[in-house]
């Protein structure tokens, strides 16, 4: 078998990079296969054929069966296959990341690390949210104060506006049918928007689980990242999807967010904006990070160069111990 032919695995560079993507596509009890470079889904309806280079995230919900040659197809491409719950309420588990490099990673880490560059980039994220204002000197418990009034603010308008009633976030997540249509929609919307962010991030090689605002848990990055948006995208749509009767308000709401993320440029502009946090450099084009470059950790001399044998320095540190390692490398 080993010697069929096959497509030829593209270069990194040959792919769409991730802020050119479509945002996401949610299957469930459905049979996931491929044909040459697309991804075929199948179900009662029929067979679609989707080009698995072109879609930033799958969301495979329950029902979901996909073969192996599919997420080899996946990732190859470097679309991140990220496994849910019913209407992508509950995350299970994730696919590969589209970078191979750990330049962003690493860079997140050092600025989670210290308290300083932590609350650095934590106000960062509020000044997105907050463009007119001066938060430069704000502590954390003022930024949530802040940051909690704008967001009933947002509630108490989108309700006026689409005449829904809103007493307040509500929800059961081993009960998807308790709460009012608009938290069912709020449930539904923030999944959608939690696996765009969870895509972009994980296709960056950055950490999901390494939070500035939220932390200690394993997709603490991906929310902060999902509240910058969620005023613009899924608050305003879940008061204008329970405003109107629907048959299934949750797949309803879903559409009605995959619309505006794909219509707002959002994947573009959550690239963007993770790049300017890492980097606290604005908009800085990072396609270069993307290298497959592997050095070696040295405690004395940082990187050194990788795939290059030692052993002679290894030979003359047992045959001459009383020699200086700097020694032996200058």
């Amino acid at each position: 078998m080993s010697g069929i032919p096959g497509l030829i695995k593209p270069g990194i560079q040959a792919l769409p990079v991730i802020r050119d993507r479509l945002s996401f596509l949610y299957l469930e009890r459905c049979k996931v296969n491929r044909q040459d470079g697309a991804i075929t889904i199948t179900d009662v309806r029929g067979t679609v054929h989707i080009p698995a280079a072109t879609i930033g995230v799958l969301l495979f919900g329950p029902g979901t069966n996909i073969s192996h040659r599919a997420m080899e197809l996946l990732g190859d491409s470097g679309t991140t296959a990220i496994w849910v719950g019913e209407s992508g309420v509950r995350y299970y588990a994730h696919g590969r990341s589209l970078s191979h490099s750990a330049t962003l990673l690493i860079r997140q880490a050092k600025l989670v690390s210290n308290t300083h560059s932590r609350l650095a980039v934590a106000r960062e994220m509020y000044k997105i949210r907050f463009p007119k204002e001066d938060i430069s000197s704000l502590t954390m418990q003022q930024l949530r104060g802040r940051e909690g009034s704008r967001v009933r603010s947002i509630y108490r308008r989108c309700s006026k506006q689409w005449g829904v009633a809103w007493t307040g976030r509500e929800y059961e997540m081993d009960n998807l049918e308790s709460g009012d249509a608009v938290n069912k929609a709020l449930s539904a919307g923030n999944a959608c928007l939690y696996g765009v962010c969870h895509s972009v991030i994980i296709a960056l090689g950055l950490s999901h689980s390494l939070g500035f605002v939220h932390t200690g848990h394993e997709r603490a990055f991906v929310y902060d990242i999902a509240d910058l948006y969620k005023a613009d995208i899924t608050i305003p749509i879940a008061f204008e999807m329970a405003s109107k009767p629907h048959a299934d308000i949750r797949a309803d709401t879903r559409r009605a967010v995959r619309d505006r993320i794909t219509d707002g440029r959002i994947i573009e502009r959550c690239t963007k904006d993770i790049r300017r946090l890492i980097l606290g450099l604005g908009d800085v084009d990072t396609d270069n990070f993307d290298i497959e470059i592997i050095n070696l950790w040295d405690d004395r001399l940082g990187d050194v160069k990788g795939g290059t044998s030692y052993a002679t320095i290894d030979d003359a540190l047992d045959a001459e111990p009383e020699v200086g390692y700097g020694k032996l490398l200058s």
